[in-house]
């Protein structure tokens, strides 16, 4: 089995990481090809839409409540001042009800609603009071501390932080889209009170809108970041499975010039690495997405400097390492980062290119390889593996422990596949004396039945020479008996 000589590589064109709605911004494929403008957009409408038919849903279902109770009032006629009050009780109980399903599916779900939806629920919240963790006791003081430069404006944005989390807390149980829709609607919000209300100079705005978001996200972490409500740690597991399954995949495999050989080539791979499995220690999006651009500058470094010329869009895929929780990280970043940043941008651009490679590493497939789809399989069942460049293709200069593990590697292999054939043969070997033993067996049996075993009685004993019917005389002379007088 060998790789064939022919590669076809992966080629992503520019206007694949595009949305394609065409408004020129990065497309994302959580927001099914949309960047995330066009993507709240059409999802805005959706939701609007729903919106609408829940609330003619609670109108229609409270007026047949209505209708029912004034029936059975006038059929019923006059009745006891008890069963009234009961009635009364009943009928205010179900308006209640009809009006919190209102309130429910309104766009007082969206942030800036109401005190009054807020003080339904006073009772202290275990995790607003609970002992925050080192990381969060820290960046809620970093907060206050930025805030105090700001005097009214500070205090007043603390207050309607510290209301925006209770709100999402009491509301922790809409879906995350929802959440992140509230959360994203509060940003707006508080941008546009500050530079409307506050005349904010833009550059100060966006200096607290980072601090405002580090601290909310900071805050909200344990509850957003793959929720119970999703299926991100089953995906989690499953893209997890897959690169480990992939291990034997090289960079030359999929015409990724990246030749590890080179010192500092492979020092810009392990630092690669690093970097997109530290974006799992980050809480903070924009944290997260700067580990995804300094993975991807040292990949096209090290492209770089492999082929000793600038690397383009059609040589990147970080196909090496495998981070923990790769497809939590990436829809937490795509709900709850700053959307500008991932529609343009150096940031936006890497993070596109990182879904790419996640959606190309979930289908790549033979064909994807040039192999066989027999080669294919035994690869990913770890049954064998694909021989290692020879020796003499190495550069003159590569280090010679390199060499020699590359040596080492390819001797275990070929040692596997030779005790591989042993042990086939073994069995091979083993199956072929049981059926020469069952033949074996089979015509002895066949023998024996044809020819069955009768015993037969023993032949009269013959007598002694001596004994009284012996004739005597018939013996020669010297055999004769003779016999002597006592």
């Amino acid at each position: 089995m060998s790789l064939k000589s022919e590669c076809q590589g992966i080629h992503v064109d520019q206007s694949e990481l595009l949305c394609k709605k065409g408004c020129g911004y990065y497309g994302n494929p959580a927001w099914q090809g949309f960047c995330s403008k066009c993507w709240r957009e059409k999802y805005h409408k959706a939701r609007q839409k729903q919106i609408q038919e829940d609330w003619e849903l609670a109108e229609r279902l409270q007026r047949e409540e209505e209708e029912a109770f004034a029936s059975s009032q006038s059929g019923l006629g006059a009745q006891s001042l008890t069963f009234s009050k009961f009635e009364e009780k009943k009928t205010n109980e179900k308006t209640r009800n009809v009006t919190t399903v209102k309130k429910f599916f309104s766009a007082s779900s969206r942030v800036g609603s109401k005190k009054a939806e807020i003080q339904e629920a006073k009772a202290p919240s275990p995790s607003i009071n609970r002992q925050a963790s080192n990381e969060t006791d820290r960046v809620s003081k970093e907060f206050i501390e930025f805030l105090k430069t700001f005097h009214k404006t500070g205090q007043e944005i603390y207050k309607q932080t510290k209301i925006f989390l209770e709100t999402i807390y009491y509301k922790r149980d809409l879906s995350i889209e929802e959440q992140s829709e509230c959360t994203q609607d509060f940003y707006q919000n508080v941008d546009e009170r500050m530079q409307t209300h506050g005349k904010v100079p833009s550059e100060r705005v966006e200096k607290i809108m980072d601090q405002i978001k580090k601290y909310i996200v900071t805050r909200l972490y344990k509850y957003v970041f793959c929720p119970e409500t999703t299926d991100n740690e089953k995906k989690d597991l499953a893209i997890q499975k897959r690169i480990r399954a992939l291990h034997w995949v090289t960079p030359q495999m999929l015409c990724v010039p990246v030749n590890e050989e080179i010192s500092e080539v492979s020092v810009m791979v392990v630092k690669a690495i690093t970097d997109i499995i530290e974006m799992d220690s980050k809480r903070v999006p924009r944290d997260k997405l700067a580990c995804i651009t300094k993975c991807s500058k040292h990949i096209f470094n090290a492209i770089k400097i492999t082929k000793n010329e600038p690397a383009s869009a059609d040589d990147f895929l970080p196909t090496k390492g495998n981070p923990p929780r790769l497809q939590s990280n990436i829809q937490y970043i795509t709900h709850f980062c700053n959307p500008s940043r991932l529609m343009a941008g150096e940031d936006g651009y890497y993070f596109t290119n990182l879904c790419c490679a996640v959606a190309f590493i979930e289908k790549l497939d033979a064909q994807s390889l040039n192999l066989s789809q027999e080669d294919f399989d035994l690869y990913m069942s770890s049954q064998t593996s694909p021989r290692k460049q020879e020796s003499e293709n190495w550069v003159p200069d590569a280090c010679l422990g390199v060499k020699q593990m590359y040596k080492n590697l390819d001797l275990l292999s070929q040692l596997n596949e030779r005790q591989e054939r042993i042990m086939s043969e073994a069995k091979k070997l083993e199956k072929d004396l049981i059926e020469w033993t069952d033949g074996i067996a089979k015509e002895v049996q066949d023998i024996v039945e044809k020819f069955p075993l009768e015993i037969k009685p023993p032949n009269q004993s013959l007598a002694a020479f001596d004994s009284e019917n012996v004739e005597n005389y018939k013996l020669p002379a010297p055999l004769q008996p003779q016999v002597y007088a006592g």
